[in-house]
């Protein structure tokens, strides 16, 4: 998968999951999925990797799903999926995670930040949730997180509304800690994991549980978006809407 996903563990206990398909604008596919599920368990029966980096190229972090690759297996439903697969273990995993985040950052390449311990944005960072509109639901405990963070009616107007929001409001909202040029983001970032990966592990772990909260309440909401979006996606206006947008040829907002 080094062609797509890129995993380097770096000095200081620090591994950098780097999306590399810049040709789709780092749109995941279910290998993809399966690439970064993996290196996250990895890393948690790791004694080695003390923090995770999540990263993509420059301009571009991610730009959701691959829905061709995603509808290609919708016929398993979204309970069989790689993506749903990952997003589990998104929200189980132990190592602490950062994100550097440059560019479009669509669907689950916004919800994954909201599972990150620090998020970190260039100017150009742009994300945007744009499921109902697609005739989907929220994934990733979005629906429960995101209230949780700006509030209800705020993330009623980005998850209902699917309306983009730029690096300088998502800081002011409290889902970035900072904006940072984008020469120097991943460097950051990389900066902020080694100081966590450097804590002691028993402290930092029981830390982190505090800080997060209620984790069944996470997996809790996690499995009733999971329930709904399989409903959706075999419904007549979801496949109407994916439907349409396969058949665009100029790029846009995926799920």
């Amino acid at each position: 998968m080094a062609d797509t996903v890129a995993i380097d563990d770096l000095q200081g206990g620090v591994r950098l999951i780097t999306l590399n398909r810049p040709e789709k604008k780092n749109a995941l596919t279910g290998a993809m999925y399966d690439a970064m599920r993996e290196a996250l368990v990895e890393a948690d029966g790791s004694g080695a990797v003390g923090a995770v980096v999540f990263a993509g190229q420059p301009g571009m972090f991610s730009a959701g799903n691959d829905l061709a690759d995603f509808m290609g297996h919708a016929g398993d439903g979204f309970s069989a999926s790689p993506a749903l697969s990952f997003i589990r273990q998104l929200a189980r995993t132990r190592t602490p995670m950062v994100a550097a985040v440059d560019g479009i950052a669509v669907g689950i390449g916004a919800t994954l930040c909201l599972h990150c311990d620090l998020v970190y944005a260039s100017p150009a960072a742009r994300l945007r949730m744009p499921f109902v509109e697609l005739g989907l639901v929220p994934e990733a405990a979005s629906s429960y997180l995101l209230p949780l963070r700006v509030g209800r009616l705020k993330a009623t107007e980005l998850l209902l509304l699917s309306r983009p929001l730029e690096a300088d409001e998502a800081q002011v909202l409290g889902l970035v800690n900072a904006v940072l040029p984008a020469d120097m983001l991943v460097e950051q970032a990389i900066a902020q994991a080694t100081r966590l990966a450097a804590l002691p592990r028993g402290a930092l772990a029981a830390s982190r549980a505090l800080i997060r909260g209620d984790q069944a309440q996470v997996e809790a909401a996690l499995e009733a978006e999971a329930k709904a979006f399989d409903v959706q996606l075999r419904s007549p206006e979801s496949q109407e809407r994916l439907a349409a947008f396969l058949s665009r040829s100029k790029p846009a907002a995926s799920a």
